[in-house]
Order: structure tokens, then C-alpha cells, then sequence
């Protein structure tokens, strides 16, 4: 209030003051007056110019660009203008839009235009344009001879020509010349460390650069890069707080404080710094390197996908950034996408041993073992004392069928190296080829290397869970727990096996006894709301202890989208989209939170705001498919055909072989009649997967559609000849039946559980099949066989007891009551149990689980009606009436309209 009474209403009065305190080097108070001038008088270009100089100098580069933008458009002096636009500019490394954009400004003013051109020149050099370089920086010089930054950037560029002693002769002259100067002492150190490799040196420079001037944060930032570079977290901690003394709110301050937390493995930390950071500069290339390959660490692949790709898009140069975007596609199942990606980098041929040692596992991924065995064998022989390396080597020696002497190498390896490496490659290796004696053996020796960790028993628990002794997997797991009570991969099996043995209570206080060490445990609190769920726990129950793992990791997305989709199964969609909406502001770049939003909007028919969220998602990555799906599915919602079908054509441009798109496609055309598109689309899928059955069955699907029976069995019989599965089989059998070839069908319903024995589900269609005809006694046979084979198939035993309650076998009610033990939240299952303990005029217990039903599914006309039923026979008739009558409302929508009118006359 002072400050503006000094001016009272007289913006130009309050630039006045703002200019001066501006001479004083009082930016704050500058800044005040600034914005009081402002609201006053919004469209000065001075106050604009102004505004962008104070920002600039706090070190807010992207806000000073857009005032200095605007005081460009109004009007205001280039000559002041453009030399702080290009600085503003270039901090944010935007060097492109300096030479695009300003490149032909011309400044008559010496000194103005001597600045100009050095920022020109700088940002030439960093697109690798060294001749205008070298021209802007001459021209700089000529103007002012005497220019500190021009003398700077010209010492900087002879070390860029190879003239490294050159430049520091110049820089030790500089330094003489302008010992006031923190640019001089930074030039000097920037030699010495990236020219010279003397860190100590160079840590003794930017130091005094930082003495001569305590808020130049280059030289507290290059201070902290040697410490980052020695591995001196204590160093690089204390050199943190000097800089947050001069600077804390500074993105350069955040920066390094991620990097700092990257190095001590706190990725939850450098996520939510980044995050701050890319707010105020939502382009810059290390932030964005940093944020990706902390999500990569975090294993938020598509997450760490979408920084990355913005990375290599902007500075395809950047190895580490490519390295880590090869792997995130590697980790996340995308192994043609890490081919395209790594290929740049193998031109010519990298020196580099973990590049070469990442072409191999992405050559292996791909299928091509040659090549991958060279790239591993050229990383190994780079790097000849690197484990890891010689492992994967040996593995690929292992799936060249060359066992004996992949497993030698491994035990070698194992024997010789400190590290377990190839000691956890060796068990993996054994356990795939199901040698469990040899993996238990494999694990004593990591054990004996790591006596203090739990991982030896938890890998031994597994071991011996695939052996089918859970007994001493138990035993394992306990051993586990006692070198670490929170080592959640070991409570979590002790878990399972608590549960196989009936004992939700003791699988609880598992969890419960990880909270008590660690109360934010969020493995622990999701796990807890996993079991109540599978227990018949209330959605309320699940929902807090879902929101207590949100309140103890708020940036956390997995307890959130599993909230999300408990309310979506509930069909409480306000509730889902009060907590997408919550998550979306929490983490606002999670993308996983975000499709759960875009679908959440979806389903509850706010189809714009879905379409807004689906596209902003493709702005964000844009060569990611899944956006293009989901677009599809909201375009469908709203029955925009044309438009769903244009967002499947795009996700196949990304990704050609992507069968969702496909099937998409396929099921828009044949709903439109265009069959001969659906078969060419078909014919591609059989293309490009000459193994899979799924081109067959889409082909023989379009034959369907338009009842073309021989056409869709020739299709199915195509198919089981390159890839024999149940599917194939089944729509083969439904297509002979569909075209009365009642021979064909019996025959294939004979010979084909004879040729696939373990092929239950084959048996398990032919029972419903039979079903439909009504010919219990076949289903009865064909379930029962499922049962006989798979005890615990909870859906083969409902159906089993179906089918005998109506052949009225003792054995009916004792079928239905073991498959609601072991699936209790299947509707349809409790309905089974409820009809036949009516057949038994158990009313008491049909009513129990008749009401069940229709609490899980309460829209579910076929349950209410059987409910009705229950009523009705245990004398209820009041409460059968006003449920017979709510559905005789529906109409021709419930197709058993006609036994509810026949039960209304009854009553």
C-alpha cells in the first residue's frame, strides 16, 4: 500500500519507481509497481517490457517470455524488447524459436545489439549451426569489442572446435580481466571439468563464481553436478540448501533436489518435483529425461512413455533418454516399438556395452536370436568383467538349445561374482524348465550370498509352491517374514495360502501386522480391501480402507483406480467421478488416472467431457493407441459410427497389427453390411499372424453374420490347421449345428476331447449346448466330466447342479452349495442354490439367497422373479404380488412376461 501511494494512480509515475528500485537491484519492490501500473493501464508496453525484465530476472523464464511477448505486440522499442525475449528464450532452451522468430530483427543500438547477437549465436550453436554461429558472434564482437558475454561465448567456442587450451588461455584471461564476473569463473570451470576432466578443479571455479555472486545459481548448479557426478549425496545436500537459501522456489533448485532424491532411489519424491517444475516449464528436455526415468523406475510405463517420447521428439541426440524409452517398451510389452526406437542409436555401431548389451535383449524380445547373441557377445567383450553381461550371453546360449553349456556359464558366473546376477538368471532358467532340484540348489547359493535378505526364501516358497508342497512353502515364507516382517511378496503368499486353507481371519492379520510396523504401507491397505471384496465385504467397507491408502500415498494411482472401479461396478457413478477427478488433480500427469476419468465420463453419459479428457490424453502422447480406443468407445456411446471408425483407423496407423482396432473395425463393417471390408481387414489379422487362430475366427465370424455356414466352417477348419485351440473348435461344432450337419457336429463332439483331453473347455460349451436343447442327461455328462477333471471349477459346478436338480439328483443341492463357497459374489450362483433349496421347501434359506442375488444384482429381472417365486410358495403373497407387478411393467423387455402374468392370476 506504501508503494502505491508513492505513485498514487499514475501508472507512469509507478514505472518510474519501478525502474529505479529496478537500479537498486530491489526486483521484488520493482516487481509491485510493475503490476500496480498494470491494472491500471493493461496494455502498456513499457509495463509489459518491464514486467518480462523483473521476471527474468527472478529467474522466471517463461513467464518473462510471455510479457515480453506482449510488449512486443504492443508496440514497445525492439532494441529493448528483443535482446531480453532471446535470453528468456534460450534459458528455456527454445533456441529454434530465437533463430525462426527473431533471427532477422535488426538492432542498431551497440550495446543492445551486441547482446542480441550473442544469444543469436548461442542459440545457432545449439542447433549445430557453427558457421551462423561464428558469423552472429563476430558481429557481436564488432559492435561491442569490449562485451564480457561476446569475449565468453568466443572462448566457448574455440573448446567447441577442439581448441581447448586455446579457450582456457582466454578464460584464465577473462578471469584476470573480469574477476567481479561469475560468468568468468563458470567459463573457467565448464573447461575444466568437460574439457579437462579435472573435477576438483573445476568444483574450486564455481565455487568462486558462487563467493564473487551468491545467487548465481550456474555456479551453485555446477557445483552441485560435480557433486552428483563423485556421488557425494552429503556434499550435494549441503550445496542444496546454500542454493535454496538464494533461490528455493527456482525450477534449477527443484531440479537438482529430484536429482538428489533420483540418486537416493526416492522416485515417489523426484515425481512430485518434476511435476512442479513441468508446471512453470512444461518443455524443458532434462526435466523431462528426469521425470521419465523416474516413472520408468517406478514402473509407470506409460507414464514414463509419455515424457520420454516428448524427449527424443525435441533432442533425438540424447542417449540416456533414448536408452530409457527402449526399456520402458521393452518392460511394458512392446517389443516392435523398442526396435523402431533403439535403431538410430546402433548407426554406427555403438562402443558403448550396455547399449550393445540393450540391442540384444531388444533383438531377443523380437525373436531374432543371432542377432541378439552378437550384441550380447560384443557388450561381453567390451565389458569382460561385467556379470551382467556375460549372463545374458549365457542365456542366449541357453535358447539356442545349447543347455549344457548355458547352464555352465551361469554357475561360473554365479560361482565367481559377488553379485547375483546371474545367480537369479540361473533359478529363472531352471524354474522355466521346471528343474526344481537344480533351482533349489540355485537358491542356496544366493542365499549364502545374501543371508540377511528374504528374497532366497521367498524364490525358494515358489519353488516349492510348483513342486505342490505348499507345507514347506509355507515354512519358506515364514523364514522370509522373520528376516523382514514387511516383505510384502512373502505376506502376500502366506496370504494365498491362508485363504486355500479357508482362513480369510489369519490372511487379515497378516496384512494387518504390516500396518502396525508401517502404517502407509499401501501394498498392505490395497490388499486388505482386495480381501474384504473377495469376501463378501460391503462396498462401504472396501471404499475406507481403499480412501486410507489414498490418505497414506496421495500421489499413489493404483488404490485410487481400483476405487474408481468398485464404484463403476456398483453403477454409483458419482462417486466414481468424484475420485477420478480427485486423482486427476492429485497426479494431473498420470495417464492411467486419466482414461479412468475419460471412461468414468463415459459411462455416467457425459460424452463430452470423455471426448475432451480422450483428447487431451492424445495431445499429451500422441502416438499412444489407447487414447484412439477409448475414443472409439465414447463415439460409439453416442452412435457416431463414422467417427468411432475413423479413431480405430488411427490406432491402427500407429500400430498395424493392433487386433482391438481390428475387431473394431471388423464389427462397424459387418454391422454396416460391407462384408468384403470386414474379410480384407480378416485376411490382414491372418497375415500378420499366420499362427494365431484369431484371423480365422474373424473371418469365419463375417460368414456367420451373413449365415454362410460352409464359408465360416471352411474359415474355422482353415484355422485349426495353423493353430489348434478351443476356440476354433467350438464355433466349428456351433457352425455344423447351425447348418443341420448333425453328423459333422457329433463326430467333432467325439473326436475332439480325444484328441484334446485337457481341452475342458471344449467339454464345458458342449454341456451348454446340451442345456439349450434341454437334454439334461448330456449336460449332466459333459459337466460332470469337467467336474471330475477340475473339482473346484465353481462354474462347471453350478451348472452340474442345475442340470441334476432337474434330473432330481440327490447330489444337486451339494454341487450348488460348493460352487457359492468358492465364487460367494456370483449372482448367478446363489440363484441356483436359492431354486433348489425351494425344490426342497427349504423357504427359510431359498429366501436367503434369493434376496442375495438380487442385492448384487438388483436389475437382474430373472432374479427378481425367482424371489417372487420364493414368495409366493412360502405363503408370502404380498411380497410376490408387488415384485410380479413392478415386473410386469417392463413388458416385452423381460422375455418371461408370460409365467408373471400366469403368477399374478395365481395370487
Amino acid at each position: 500500500m506504501v508503494l502505491v501511494a508513492c505513485g498514487g494512480d499514475d501508472p507512469q509515475k509507478m514505472l518510474t519507481s519501478a525502474k529505479e528500485y529496478l537500479e537498486k537491484k530491489d526486483n521484488a519492490a520493482a516487481m509491485i509497481q510493475v503490476k500496480n501500473a498494470l491494472q491500471v493501464q493493461p496494455d502498456s508496453g513499457e509495463g509489459r517490457y518491464l514486467l518480462g525484465l523483473t521476471l527474468l530476472n527472478s529467474g522466471n523464464a517463461t513467464a518473462a517470455e510471455i510479457e515480453l511477448d506482449k510488449a512486443r505486440r504492443l508496440k514497445f522499442d525492439d532494441e529493448k524488447v528483443v535482446p531480453l525475449l532471446a535470453k528468456s528464450l534460450a534459458m528455456q532452451g527454445k533456441f529454434r524459436k530465437i533463430t525462426d522468430e527473431l533471427g532477422h530483427v535488426q538492432i542498431s543500438s551497440p550495446e543492445a545489439k551486441s547482446e542480441f547477437l550473442i544469444a543469436l549465436a548461442a542459440a545457432y550453436a545449439a542447433q549445430g549451426k557453427q558457421v551462423e554461429s561464428r558469423t552472429a558472434l563476430n558481429s557481436a564482437l564488432q559492435a561491442n569489442p569490449s562485451n564480457a558475454d561476446a569475449l565468453l561465448a568466443q572462448a566457448r567456442n574455440e573448446a567447441g572446435s577442439g581448441n581447448v587450451d586455446q579457450a582456457l588461455t582466454q578464460a584464465e584471461s577473462l578471469v584476470a580481466k573480469f574477476p567481479a564476473n561469475p560468468e568468468t569463473w563458470r567459463l573457467k570451470a565448464d573447461l575444466l571439468l568437460f574439457a579437462k576432466g579435472d573435477s576438483d578443479g573445476a568444483l574450486q571455479a564455481y565455487q568462486k563464481a558462487v563467493e564473487v555472486k551468491k545467487d548465481f545459481l550456474p555456479g551453485h548448479s555446477g557445483a552441485m553436478a560435480v557433486y552428483l557426478q563423485k556421488g557425494d549425496l552429503p556434499s550435494a545436500n549441503k550445496q542444496l540448501e546454500a542454493m535454496k537459501a538464494v533461490a528455493a522456489n527456482h525450477p534449477q533448485t527443484k531440479y537438482f533436489e529430484a536429482q538428489i532424491a533420483y540418486q537416493s532411489r526416492n522416485f515417489d519424491k523426484v515425481r512430485d518435483l518434476t511435476q512442479q517444475i513441468l508446471r512453470v516449464a512444461p518443455d524443458n528436455i532434462k526435466t523431462l529425461q528426469l521425470a521419465g526415468a523416474a516413472e520408468y523406475q517406478r514402473r509407470s510405463y506409460l507414464q514414463a512413455e509419455s515424457y520420454l517420447s516428448k524427449v527424443i521428439q525435441a533432442a533425438p541426440q540424447l542417449a540416456s533418454a533414448r536408452r530409457f524409452l527402449v526399456l520402458t517398451y521393452l518392460r511394458s510389452g512392446k517389443p516392435e516399438k523398442a526396435m523402431s526406437t533403439l535403431n538410430p542409436a546402433l548407426s554406427p555401431e555403438p562402443k558403448d556395452p550396455d547399449l550393445l548389451s540393450l540391442a540384444g535383449e531388444v533383438f531377443l524380445q523380437n525373436g531374432n536370436l543371432a542377432r541378439a547373441q552378437d550384441y550380447f557377445a560384443k557388450a561381453a567383450r567390451l565389458d569382460p568383467k561385467d556379470a551382467r553381461k556375460r549372463t545374458s550371453l549365457a542365456l542366449t546360449h541357453l535358447m539356442s538349445g545349447d543347455a549344457n553349456a548355458a547352464f555352465g556359464e551361469l554357475q561360473d558366473i554365479a560361482a565367481s561374482d559377488a553379485g547375483v546376477t546371474a545367480d537369479l538368471a540361473l533359478i529363472s532358467a531352471r524354474l522355466r524348465r521346471q528343474e526344481f532340484a537344480q533351482a533349489l540348489k540355485a537358491i542356496d547359493g544366493l542365499e549364502k550370498k545374501q543371508p540377511d535378505s528374504p528374497l532366497a526364501a521367498n524364490l525358494r516358497g515358489h519353488t516349492q509352491l510348483a513342486m505342490k508342497d505348499s507345507a514347506a512353502a509355507r515354512k519358506s515364507f515364514e523364514a522370509a517374514v522373520k528376516i523382514n516382517p514387511t516383505y510384502f511378496p512373502a505376506v502376500a503368499s502366506l496370504a494365498r495360502l491362508d485363504l486355500a486353507d479357508k482362513k480369510p481371519d489369519v490372511a487379515k492379520s497378516r496384512f494387518e501386522a504390516v500396518l502396525t510396523k508401517e502404517p502407509k504401507n499401501g501394498q498392505a491397505l490395497v490388499a486388505l480391501a482386495e480381501l474384504s471384496a473377495s469376501q463378501g465385504g460391503s462396498k462401504q467397507e472396501v471404499a475406507d480402507l481403499l480412501n486410507k491408502a489414498i490418505a497414506a500415498n496421495p500421489n499413489e494411482a493404483s488404490p485410487r483406480l481400483l476405487l474408481i472401479e468398485l464404484y463403476l461396478r456398483s453403477k454409483d457413478f458419482k462417486q466414481a467421478l468424484s475420485t477420478a477427478q480427485a486423482g486427476v488433480s492429485a497426479t494431473p500427469d498420470n495417464l492411467a488416472l486419466q482414461d479412468a476419468l475419460g471412461r468414468t465420463q463415459m459411462l455416467s453419459g457425459d460424452i463430452n467431457q470423455a471426448l475432451t479428457t480422450f483428447n487431451r490424453m492424445i495431445s499429451q502422447q500422441p502416438n499412444a493407441v489407447q487414447p484412439h480406443l477409448r475414443l472409439a468407445e465414447v463415439y460409439l456411446t453416442d452412435q457416431k459410427k463414422t467417427e468411432a471408425a475413423q479413431s480405430l483407423t488411427k490406432a491402427l496407423e500407429l500400430q498395424p497389427d493392433l487386433l482391438q482396432a481390428q475387431r473394431g473395425l471388423i464389427s462397424l463393417d459387418v454391422e454396416a453390411q460391407r462384408y468384403q471390408a470386414a474379410l480384407v481387414t480378416a485376411k490382414n489379422v491372418q497375415r500378420q499372424r499366420a499362427k494365431d487362430a484369431a484371423g480365422y475366427i474373424l473371418e469365419g465370424d463375417v460368414y456367420v453374420a451373413q449365415r454362410k455356414w460352409d464359408e465360416a466352417a471352411r474359415a474355422y477348419q482353415a484355422g485349426l490347421k495353423n493353430a489348434s485351440v478351443s476356440e476354433l473348435a467350438i464355433k466349428l461344432h456351433s457352425s455344423y449345428v447351425a447348418s443341420g450337419k448333425k453328423a459333422e457336429a457329433d463326430q467333432l463332439a467325439v473326436s475332439w476331447p480325444k484328441e484334446h483331453p485337457k481341452d475342458l473347455g471344449f467339454v464345458f460349451y458342449l454341456g451348454d449346448n446340451a442345456l439349450a436343447r434341454n437334454d439334461y442327461a448330456a449336460a449332466e455328462k459333459y459337466y460332470g466330466s469337467v467336474v471330475q477333471a477340475q473339482p473346484e471349477n465353481a462354474p462347471a459346478l453350478n451348472n452340474l447342479a442345475w442340470v441334476s436338480g432337474q434330473l432330481k439328483r440327490e447330489k444337486a443341492l451339494g454341487y450348488a452349495e460348493k460352487a457359492v463357497s468358492l465364487m460367494p459374489q456370483q449372482p448367478a450362483f446363489t440363484d441356483t442354490l436359492a431354486m433348489l433349496l425351494l425344490d426342497q421347501n427349504d423357504y427359510a434359506k431359498a429366501l436367503e439367497w434369493s434376496k442375495k442375488s438380487v442385492a448384487m444384482q438388483p436389475d437382474n429381472p430373472t432374479f427378481k422373479l425367482n424371489l417372487a417365486k420364493v414368495y409366493a410358495k412360502s405363503g408370502d403373497k404380498s411380497n410376490a404380488k408387488s415384485i410380479l407387478t413392478e415386473l410386469a411393467k417392463l413388458g416385452d423387455k423381460f422375455s418371461s412376461q408370460p409365467e408373471v402374468e400366469q403368477m399374478l392370476k395365481t395370487l
